[in-house]
């Protein structure tokens, strides 16, 4: 079997996190640069099932700027087989729809069986990418999973509803996303690390993949303004002076909040 696990380098949850007025995306040097944890999670359920059935092989894939190699190869210091990078400079600012036409080129010229994805990044938290790609691959999908079984033929998960929980299934080749209710990831060990640097990590353009994109209609959404955050304003101080009540009445009244 091939599973394919999507993963992304994101801005670290941790630091800062600014928008570029200039351009309205986001400012990446803001702060140190990690692969995103939820993709993470997702290549250990990958990793996981690799670990007790034998040929199974498991592919890392990013669409991503030439300087975040360093975060897909811990995918690879983490087990994966080999990895995919999909770089180019036409990609900057790509929205969901370009990212989905993108990468869904990149898995049929890679091949699959299963695709694994987290079920939204912590950066963009779009949230609809791998039904996306799923429609484009005209596959099945199976989305927000907090459990999942693989199988030969099918894969098989549960998701949270307002009414409980739904038991989910679908014959592969399929597109799952997974939520942060599955196991932490591994970490590299120095092993891993030290064979990662020998694994194969494939470089594609989008003229590998075949996809012509001008960059003036290409998104199908567009920003149209981007202002930085206002400072916290100080809140309102009511002192008692024996008319607190009142007063609590009043503000919440004038701001619409009783």
């Amino acid at each position: 079997m091939k599973i394919v696990v999507l993963v992304k380098e994101v801005p670290d949850t941790y630091g800062d996190r600014r928008l570029d007025l200039e351009t309205g995306l986001a400012d990446r040097g803001a702060s140190e640069r990690v692969l995103d944890e939820i993709g993470e999670r997702a290549l250990e359920v990958a990793l996981s099932y690799a670990d007790t059935h034998d040929g199974t092989e498991v592919v890392v894939m990013s669409m991503a700027p030439e300087a975040a190699a360093a975060s897909v190869r811990k995918g690879l210091a983490m087990g994966a087989g080999s990895a995919v990078q999909i770089v180019d400079d036409a990609l900057a600012g790509a929205d969901l729809g370009v990212t989905a036409r993108v990468l869904c080129a990149a898995l049929q010229r890679t091949g699959f069986d299963l695709v694994i994805a987290g079920n939204l990044s912590t950066d963009g938290s779009g949230g609809v990418l791998p039904a996306m790609l799923a429609e484009h691959l005209r596959v099945p999908h199976a989305t927000a999973l907090a459990e999942i079984g693989i199988s030969e033929g099918t894969v098989t998960g549960t998701r949270a509803t307002d009414a409980g929980t739904a038991v989910v299934s679908a014959p592969l080749p399929a597109v799952v996303s997974i939520t942060e209710a599955l196991p932490d990831a591994r970490f590299p060990n120095f092993k891993g690390i030290m064979a990662a640097k020998k694994k194969p990590f494939e470089i594609l353009s989008l003229a590998d993949l075949g996809v012509e994109i001008d960059p003036a209609t290409a998104p199908q959404s567009i920003l149209t303004a981007v202002n930085e955050k206002p400072a916290r304003a100080a809140g309102v101080k009511i002192v008692d002076e024996g008319d607190a009540g009142e007063k609590l009445a009043a503000f919440l009244l004038e701001n619409r909040l009783a």
